[in-house]
């Protein structure tokens, strides 16, 4: 009597939680001013560029086509916020963070979160080159076809993080945790802080890219 062993189905992975918003949004184009709270609006081409606060708080919001680059928060965030072909581009944040986020289609070039949290966010088709994350810890969060060249991720945490389609040459994760961090059809050039990769779980086409930094982190000569 022969026996069948059943194919093993790979695990499905839990998405991000979505947004929690209104049916119901005000239309608004405020000001962006210190410790301001901006609860249930839409905004739509608004310009809070160059802003500079000590905080900002934006709950169950949509943004479309909002224009936040080059501003300066030091703490507030993003809670049930979706972000659609936004320009975030060196927004500056400290210790602030993003809870229940969709960030799509955006501009975040040059864009630094340090020390900051991130739970049930989705980057999604960004532009990312040079961002920075130091220190941020992350839960549950994807970045998917996304551009993240030279982005840094140095000490930060990012055992509850997926990379899916992502373009991340020469990033950096030195000092990351990476216990379970996943990534799955990405480009890994030039990567720095290789060695932080321990328990990191990664395609088998991925890996090659990283064969190089390994070895050269290694002491390893690779000849033709």
């Amino acid at each position: 009597m022969s026996s069948r062993t059943s194919p093993v189905r790979p695990k499905r992975l839990k998405e991000p939680a979505a947004p929690k918003i209104p049916a119901s949004l005000t239309p608004a184009e405020p000001a962006l001013e210190d410790d301001g709270t901006y609860r249930s609006l839409e905004l739509r081409g608004v310009d809070l560029s160059s802003g500079d606060v000590e905080g900002a708080d934006f709950e169950s919001c949509r943004l479309v086509e909002v224009r936040l680059s080059g501003t300066r928060m030091r703490r507030g965030g993003f809670t049930d916020v979706d972000m659609e072909r936004c320009d975030l581009s060196n927004l500056a944040a400290r210790t602030a963070g993003m809870h229940r986020t969709r960030v799509a289609a955006s501009r975040l070039t040059g864009m630094t979160w340090s020390e900051c949290a991130f739970r049930d966010v989705l980057f999604e088709s960004c532009r990312a080159d040079l961002i920075g994350f130091r220190f941020s810890t992350f839960k549950n969060t994807v970045f998917r076809d996304c551009v993240l060249p030279e982005a840094n991720f140095q000490n930060a945490d990012l055992r509850g993080v997926r990379f899916e389609h992502c373009d991340l040459t020469r990033a950096q994760f030195s000092g990351a945790q990476m216990e379970g961090t996943r990534f799955a059809d990405c480009t890994l050039p030039g990567i720095g802080g290789v060695t932080s990769f321990q328990g990191a779980i990664i395609k088998s086409g991925d890996a090659q890219g990283l064969v190089y930094a390994l070895a050269g982190a290694m002491g390893i000569t690779i000849e033709e």
